[in-house]
């Protein structure tokens, strides 16, 4: 993996990002020694050296199972329960997988990542004509949305093919001893993984929580955690700053941060990167937005949105950088026809691969983007696939805790996610919660 940050320099002098040379290094004994905030969550640091083969072998075995016996398979989780594994299937899979028939591997899709009335009842009505195996993940088992995703799905379930065959059908990753879904799970005996108790969701996703679902889709997730364990060694506190990363990129994201660009924008040039920016969003957002402190993590999807958010980027409120995810060679290839007619004027690129216009709009509209005032960070990977997918998730996730703990907050906590569930459960009328929904529903006429 490649970062490169020559294109924030005239915007932040070189000297200033190296200046955080000592407090990076700082901020890596904290992580390692566990003496810094929020020590008590930090399992994934070295989860991609630790996880065992007989650990691997356990998930494929569930993830072979399930393959066998079903169409679809509803993973069911919100946030960092389901954000990773959307992330690297997203990224690995054909973008036109669920219209190919015979693949071999059944659909994954989601649930009780949301509330909405209509995503949900047609996901059962689709399921009315399917085979199909769920997964639940949460930790208590009494988060909303999936709480909710899950009681709909489980009725369903046990409809279509009874108590005994839907309990074999279903696969619980929560707490290892306590909580409502662990003692369901103990009650109907679903098989079951644990999500560790050092591990928040949102670094969770190299955990079974991740891993499970990613197996599953048919993908290789000792791949995907050899990435990670190599990016593991590769960030590590030995590793000097200046061939570190994880250091270099959350140095220079808290540098650019202290001259006032206080958004930063994920770029990329490849579709199938849409969920590994949403992933990277609730890492970044749910990390670092505290104190009212922190960059505010979007992310946009080039070429299609530099014909809409492109004109803001390009000439807006300059409180913005980049950060450019690109993959140096595509999988496939495809060349430009000529057109003897030549009506769109386009047969200047004719014999061209696709994949080199795309990458000269990339390279061009960096260009362009920097001569607006916006500095630009890239990150190249050869090639997309689970190594290097893996790779980037491991990397991701120690930048964040650099980058937190450079900020100044516990990059593993989340006290504000809070603030809407307690509104909600008032307004619905939750027992305990009378007088504040008396409170709120006043204020809402």
């Amino acid at each position: 993996m490649k970062i490169n940050l020559e294109n924030i320099f005239e915007f932040v002098p070189k000297k200033q990002v190296y200046a955080l040379r000592e407090e990076l290094n700082r901020n890596q004994q904290l992580l390692h020694e566990k003496s810094g905030k929020g020590n008590d969550f930090l399992g994934w640091l070295n989860l991609p050296s630790s996880i065992t083969d007989s650990e691997l072998s356990q998930i494929e075995s569930v993830a072979s199972d399930l393959r066998s016996k079903s169409d679809v398979v509803v993973i069911v989780g919100i946030g960092g329960s389901y954000l990773g594994a959307k992330a690297v299937i997203e990224a690995l899979s054909h973008s036109f997988a669920s219209m190919i028939p015979h693949s071999g591997n059944p659909t994954v899709v989601f649930a009780g990542q949301n509330i909405s009335e209509d995503y949900h009842s047609e996901l059962l009505e689709m399921l009315d004509k399917v085979r199909y195996s769920v997964v639940v993940i949460s930790k208590s088992g009494t988060t909303t949305e999936p709480a909710l995703g899950f009681r709909l799905l489980r009725n369903h379930l046990e409809a279509k093919v009874g108590k005994a065959e839907a309990a074999s059908r279903i696969v619980a990753i929560t707490d290892e001893s306590k909580g409502a879904l662990r003692k369901l799970a103990n009650q109907e005996g679903y098989r079951t993984f644990v999500i560790p108790d050092d591990v928040g969701g949102r670094y969770s996703v190299l955990t079974p929580v991740g891993l499970l679902p990613v197996a599953i889709a048919g993908f290789s997730i000792r791949e995907l955690v050899k990435g990670a364990a190599d990016a593991e060694q590769q960030t590590a506190p030995s590793v000097k700053f200046e061939e570190n990363p994880a250091c270099l990129y959350a140095a220079a994201r808290n540098a650019l941060y202290e001259k006032k660009k206080v958004v930063e924008i994920m770029v990329n040039y490849n579709p199938k990167l849409h969920f590994l920016a949403e992933w990277w969003k609730q890492l970044y957002g749910e990390s670092e937005g505290k104190e009212q402190k922190g960059i505010f993590p979007a992310s946009v999807d080039f070429t299609s949105d530099l014909h809409s958010l492109g004109q803001y980027i390009q000439e807006g409120e300059r409180m913005i950088f980049e950060t450019v995810l690109t993959i140096a060679e595509p999988k496939t290839k495809l060349n430009i026809p000529n057109d003897p007619e030549n009506l769109d004027q386009l047969n200047f690129i004719s014999g061209k691969r696709l994949s080199e216009v795309n990458r000269m709009a990339e390279l061009g509209t960096i260009l362009a983007h920097i001569d607006g005032g916006v500095p630009n960070i890239v990150i190249e990977i050869p090639r997309l696939d689970a190594y290097w997918v893996g790779y980037l998730l491991y990397f991701f996730e120690k930048a964040c805790a650099l980058s937190g703990y450079t900020l100044g907050v516990n990059p593993f906590d989340q006290p504000g996610v809070e603030a809407y569930k307690k509104n909600m459960f008032a307004l619905l009328g939750k027992p305990g919660f009378e007088v504040q929904g008396e409170q709120l529903r006043k204020r809402l006429e």
